[in-house]
């Protein structure tokens, strides 16, 4: 608990953190509460922040004025704020720095006439509320995948039937993506929802109902996903930055590998994605910073979905384009006006790749395998002057040690087949040896690359497994279609994870990988100090 509250001249800022750390609510989130002390100090105002990590930077005794080590919760929160408001002027709460679990505390502050400065509640439930953030898009005639909300069992698969597998389907108001899966078929949803059941220690009316529905949307293969990080105050708005994820839609957005600017995108299709961001940031009124994730297939754009609040982007984001981003929102929250920043849109030749970093060696038999339910607990940056070098140093910052040559094993569904051969001859002309399951080694063979082919684990030893624990194997491409194709190939991946041999499960992250170690291998891996990209603004 924090020293008794003392009187002050200064207005009072209430900063709720994001509590106890756990994957899917990081450091990213500490970072943003911590920039929002300094700026706010720096702008005259007396900051008080409520969390209670002891590994965070935020309950540092010197980030903020005061410090209330207390749980999150409504009651502990609106007891602080009478006792500080009992002997000083409140200016009002922020809410939009620690994730999604200050953002729950709104509603009640709300009730308790507690000024929350930044978005309003109203607009926040407007942004989560399927049902009236589906009417804003369709007045807006903005796209999003098909979509439905199940509140009752028999309602689930009505509601998939009618999308079409596969669906996307999670429990409402989950952080991190938790109980989110990729649903490909009804027997599927069937376990997913005995799961569920099952997991929660409830029958299955319980765990779908009107209190705590399922949502289900359309689930678009092969998409691009984009994030866009957008400061806004009512009136203005301004694109901090538009970040291409590596692995497709489908990966959750904190462990996606995203790069900034992005990489592969047309002007038209970036000029579109501003342009959307734009019209919902002045329609949901946001003040400070929102996040708009977006898919794009076949051309199209649709959105997945707005968070009204910082994301965890934002410290990735600030020091790619130089500018403080949550130091700007905190004080956009606080009164002042876009406008007077002067922001223009940041110019600059760098390139950066945000990687996600895993767990997975601390928990032997995990299956790595990414999907909709985030796993990893942190993240890097690598910075250069080529996507494919700030590629490479991402990959070694997050502890992959890039093969610089050596025996590259692949097993890809037929699908992917055709967009990874150039890659696989790049490897190959770099004087890497290509080994294949006999499906992927015929079809390489056919277009001029000679492969050795392996044996699955099922087709008998010795396999690809054993080849991977006699060190035969240096990198691994292996992405899989279906139930059963993933549950097949679990011990490859173990393998992978045991002996730390690269691998990745999805084609962008191969294809990147391959750009990468061409670089890797050109030396153009630098090593400069982050300042250093921006000499120009100093």
């Amino acid at each position: 608990m924090a020293d008794e509250a003392r009187p002050s001249d200064k207005k009072k800022l209430v900063i709720l953190g994001g509590g106890p750390k756990r994957i899917g609510q990081g450091i990213e989130f500490d970072y943003c509460c911590c920039h929002a002390c300094f700026a706010l100090k720096d702008a005259g105002y007396e900051t008080i922040m409520v969390n209670c990590n002891p590994e965070t930077v935020s309950t540092d005794y010197d980030t903020s004025d005061r410090l209330y080590f207390e749980p999150l919760t409504p009651e502990d929160v609106l007891e602080i704020i009478d006792t500080e408001r009992s002997n000083g002027t409140l200016h009002g709460v922020i809410v939009q720095f620690g994730g999604q679990t200050p953002l729950k505390l709104a509603e009640a502050l709300e009730k308790a006439k507690i000024p929350i400065l930044g978005t309003s509640p109203d607009a926040i439930d407007l942004a989560e509320d399927r049902d009236r953030f589906k009417t804003l898009l369709e007045k807006l005639n903005i796209r999003q995948p098909a979509n439905g909300i199940a509140t009752s069992p028999a309602a689930v698969r009505e509601i998939a039937d009618k999308i079409g597998y596969p669906v996307v389907i999670r429990p409402s108001n989950v952080l991190g993506g938790r109980g989110m899966e990729i649903v490909r078929d009804s027997a599927h949803l069937e376990r997913y929802v005995a799961r569920l059941a099952a997991t929660l220690d409830r029958p299955s009316e319980l765990v779908v109902s009107k209190k705590s529905p399922l949502l289900i949307d359309s689930y678009l293969s092969d998409a691009t996903e984009v994030d866009v990080d957008c400061l806004a105050d009512g009136k203005d708005t301004f694109i901090a930055g538009i970040m291409e994820h590596i692995e497709e839609a489908g990966i959750h957005s904190g462990d996606s590998a995203c790069a900034l600017p992005p990489h592969s995108l047309s002007k038209e299709t970036i000029a579109e994605l501003e342009r959307q961001t734009r019209e919902l940031a002045l329609a949901l009124n946001v003040g400070g910073l929102m996040n708009v994730q977006y898919a794009i297939k076949d051309g199209d754009i649709y959105v997945l979905e707005v968070n009204p609040r910082a994301s965890r982007t934002v410290p990735f984001v600030a020091k790619v384009i130089g500018l403080p981003v949550a130091k700007i929102a905190s004080r956009v929250m606080a009164g002042e006006s876009l406008a007077s920043f002067k922001l223009k849109p940041p110019v600059y030749s760098h390139r950066a790749v945000k990687e996600a970093v895993f767990p997975f060696a601390r928990f032997p038999g995990v299956d790595t395998v990414l999907g909709p339910e985030m796993k990893s607990t942190g993240e890097v940056m690598g910075i250069d002057m080529t996507f494919e070098t700030a590629f490479a140093k991402s990959q070694i910052g997050g502890g992959t040690n890039l093969p610089r040559a050596g025996t590259v094993f692949v097993s890809v569904r037929d699908a992917d087949k055709e967009r990874l051969l150039p890659s696989i001859k790049l490897l190959v002309s770099l004087g890497f040896i290509c080994i294949a399951t006999s499906g992927t080694q015929r079809y390489l063979a056919e277009h001029g690359v000679a492969a050795a082919k392996i044996n699955k684990v099922l087709e008998g030893r010795p396999h690809i497994v054993d080849a991977i624990k006699n060190g035969g194997v240096q990198l691994v491409f292996n992405t899989t279609d279906g139930a059963a194709a993933l549950a097949d190939s679990r011990s490859l991946r173990n393998a992978a994870l045991l002996h730390k041999v690269p691998y990745y499960t999805t084609l962008s992250g191969a294809v990147a990988a391959a750009q990468g170690i061409k670089a890797y291998l050109g030396g153009d891996l630098e090593v400069r100090a982050l300042q250093s990209y921006f000499t120009d603004k100093v």
